[in-house]
């Protein structure tokens, strides 16, 4: 592939024509040629003034954006690929407001533009992690408003109860030297964290969680071990620490940047979260995870009317 931009000015000054915007989001996509979506045959022929091309076996037209996040998105590709190097290098996510300042377009397309890059950032990955000496880290948080936050009429009708009673429980699963596991779960109850430890990990794996008694049983599976934060936090190799690591950089990410987050859309701010986390260390710099993103566009569009579930 061609020199590959390094910066946001390199980006910018670089993917300011849409016909090398194009040509890489093509290349990406399709490394032995673009193949037509509709009868997936290979000969084709580029019709230049309209920027798409034209099966010769079904004689249908077809643009780079057609099955992708890009997908019926009146939004030149220039802005796109602005927006996806933004979100997948700002540390704490990027806001709707400021992505739409910055490209000039309003905050509700930035905030359908950013959601449509978060679900090209989902892992879905089926492997299950530990084995072979790994070592798994096991924990959970919520997520949700600050009283102290809020005013007091919203306070009243959001806030019944202390601790995590009208917040979102969220499960991470944390494989040492590896990636992170996050996804939005209905409680904290033994059969519900159970059963997601059993989905991830392998057996065998040594498992470090803390004294929560939903835990409890999962040493018939596992070289379960745990610390009892009421009397310390790291009892050598034994400890949560890398979960809780994770946990700071997303509620720093979803108090800070994105202030109020809709449960029903938090597993999306839990994949873009997880994704930079994962890819935090080399090789991936700036560059590889604006390109590494940028080739899983495919195959994974979303509309509005599934974002918002049906409103429109």
């Amino acid at each position: 592939m061609e020199a590959k931009a390094k910066t946001l000015q390199d980006v910018i000054r670089y993917f300011g024509d849409e016909q090398t915007c194009i040509d890489t989001v093509a290349k990406m996509r399709w490394p032995d040629g673009p193949i037509c979506p509709a009868c997936e045959h290979k000969d084709h022929y580029y019709l230049k003034t309209q920027r798409r091309w034209k099966c010769k076996e079904c004689y249908r037209q077809f643009y780079v954006k057609v099955g992708t996040i890009f997908e019926d998105s009146p939004l030149a590709l220039d802005k796109w690929l602005c927006a996806m190097w933004l979100i997948a290098n700002c540390k704490n996510g990027v806001s709707s407001c400021e992505v739409g300042r910055d490209l000039g377009i309003t905050q509700k397309s930035a905030w359908f533009m950013l959601h449509r890059i978060r679900t090209a950032m989902q892992n879905g990955s089926l492997m299950k992690m530990g084995g072979n000496g790994g070592e798994v880290e096991v924990d959970e948080t919520f997520i949700g408003g600050k009283a102290r936050n809020m005013h007091l009429d919203k306070r009243e009708r959001r806030i019944t109860g202390t601790g995590g009673k009208d917040k979102t429980a969220v499960m991470g699963i944390l494989e040492r030297g590896g990636e992170v596991r996050v996804s939005v779960v209905p409680n904290r109850r033994k059969k519900v964290l159970q059963e997601a430890v059993k989905q991830h990990v392998a057996a065998g794996t040594a498992l470090y969680t803390d004294a929560l008694l939903s835990y409890d049983g999962l040493a018939q599976e596992y070289a379960h071990k745990v610390i009892d934060h009421a009397e310390k936090y790291v009892d050598g190799r034994v400890h949560t620490n890398g979960l809780e690591n994770f946990w700071s950089l997303l509620k720093r990410g979803i108090s800070g940047t994105y202030v109020s987050v809709e449960p029903f859309h938090l597993f999306r701010y839990l994949d873009e979260q997880a994704y930079r986390f994962n890819n935090r260390k080399e090789p991936m710099d700036d560059s590889a995870r604006f390109y590494d993103l940028l080739s899983r566009v495919s195959g994974k569009r979303l509309t509005y009317s599934e974002l918002t579930g049906g409103e429109f």
